[in-house]
């Protein structure tokens, strides 16, 4: 069922760049019809997104009512609630650590220079419909941040709102919520609410329709499309821990990645084999094997050096290492959104209430760009304040430099204050 890839015998490394930057292009999905969306939104505001929301989900209600939502709030079951309550103090207390300080450095004539962190004022977070975990994730660094506006966009499911997801909003005093999804609802976010900056991950669509409006608003450093997992195994004891790993991101989308990469030629065959025993456990078998078709892979290594070039090369949104040298791997392991280390730290522990963020970069933006962090609700503002002894000794040296550059409208500029 899922593809092998060889690295012992041939330098497979062009087939695994290009398998990979066809996911990547988005040449697997057409999401062309994002742009159409998006400019109806922005000339027609909430007649087009209704228009999209009755053609895609059936939906014409837009806002949830509060009577509506306090009803959803009051059908959810007991133990979920406290899930989410365990969950929310998890988090919270792991991303209350990342909290940064102002910086303030004066020299020695007094010049003070100052480096000073500014919550957004105001974002909107998409959630896709039934994720409660997505939206702690993203409003709770938010809350401590100190951003003031929220703006929620979560879809309706079967026409009904999601009461876990609306106990989560409420817990993060989030006020403003739309029930509406895809790309209709990032053009909601951008062109009608008019926040700063979005968050939240979602399909190809929504990614897509993300990059489409960055310039317009803010988006994340990176790319939270569909979820990503590479796995690094080398027993076969191992087989039932990679191969669960394995489909619990698959089961996210049939544009899920999964991968092994593994030194264990007889651990290959055997996930090829044993593969079907799993997916009979689970509701979403159909789309979790369309995924591991489309985008699952199985690499056989020649030892940890080829390990971690393939890893870096991947880039991937979420890493498990069960390999017992784990350590070895890791030191030069730097592109990668999240690590598991050990065979106790399955990833998908980690999307719900282990504390750390599950919004991670996807399609290789884990090369170039962080997980969700409180840096992300930040502006970083500089000030500086010049004393009269300051700008008359360093003034002289920025005039010399402003001259070179031709830029003689600067150096009257600090000129005009010696």
């Amino acid at each position: 069922m899922i593809k092998i890839f060889n690295f012992k015998n041939n330098n497979n490394l062009r087939k695994l760049e290009g398998f990979l930057d066809k996911r990547r292009s988005g040449k697997n999905v057409d999401t062309s019809i994002v742009k159409k969306i998006l400019a109806e939104v922005k000339k027609d505001k909430q007649i087009a997104v209704l228009k999209y929301e009755k053609k895609f989900s059936n939906n014409n209600k837009i806002y949830p009512s509060k009577l509506e939502i306090r009803k959803s709030i009051k059908s959810l079951d007991v133990n979920l609630k406290k899930a989410i309550d365990v969950a929310f103090d998890r988090i919270l207390r792991f991303h209350k650590l990342q909290k940064n300080k102002n910086i303030k450095y004066i020299d020695k004539y007094k010049n003070k220079i100052e480096h000073i962190y500014v919550p957004l004022n105001s974002i909107g977070i998409y959630v896709p419909a039934n994720l409660p975990s997505t939206l702690m994730m993203n409003a709770i660094p938010a809350m401590i941040a100190g951003v003031k506006n929220i703006v929620l966009a979560n879809p309706r499911l079967s026409g009904r709102i999601n009461p876990a997801v609306m106990y989560v909003a409420k817990k993060c005093k989030i006020k403003k919520i739309i029930s509406v999804g895809g790309a209709q609802a990032i053009g909601s976010l951008a062109y009608i609410q008019k926040v700063d900056k979005i968050f939240g991950p979602g399909n190809d669509f929504v990614a897509r329709a993300k990059r489409e409006v960055f310039g317009d608003v803010g988006i994340e450093g990176m790319i939270a499309g569909p979820s990503e997992i590479t796995v690094v195994a080398d027993k076969l004891l191992d087989m039932s821990k990679v191969i669960t790993s394995m489909i619990a991101q698959s089961e996210h989308g049939i544009n899920s990645q999964s991968i092994l990469i593994t030194k264990n030629e007889k651990l290959i065959k055997n996930i090829n084999k044993k593969i079907n025993i799993y997916l009979k456990k689970i509701p979403r078998k159909n789309i979790v094997i369309q995924s591991l078709k489309k985008n699952g892979l199985l690499i056989l290594a020649k030892n940890n050096q080829q390990i971690v070039n393939i890893i870096n090369m991947i880039s991937p949104e979420h890493l498990e290492l069960l390999s017992k040298d784990y350590k070895k791997l890791l030191i030069n392991i730097c592109n990668v959104g999240s690590i598991g280390l050990g065979i106790y730290s399955p990833v998908a522990a980690s999307d719900y209430n282990v504390g750390t963020n599950h919004t991670l970069g996807t399609l290789g933006s884990a090369r170039f760009a962080s997980g969700l962090n409180l840096n992300d609700f930040y502006k970083k503002i500089s000030r500086f304040t010049l004393s009269k002894k300051g700008i008359e000794v360093i003034g002289k040296q920025a005039i010399t430099l402003a001259e070179y550059e031709n830029l003689y409208a600067h150096a009257l500029s600090i000129k005009s204050r010696l």
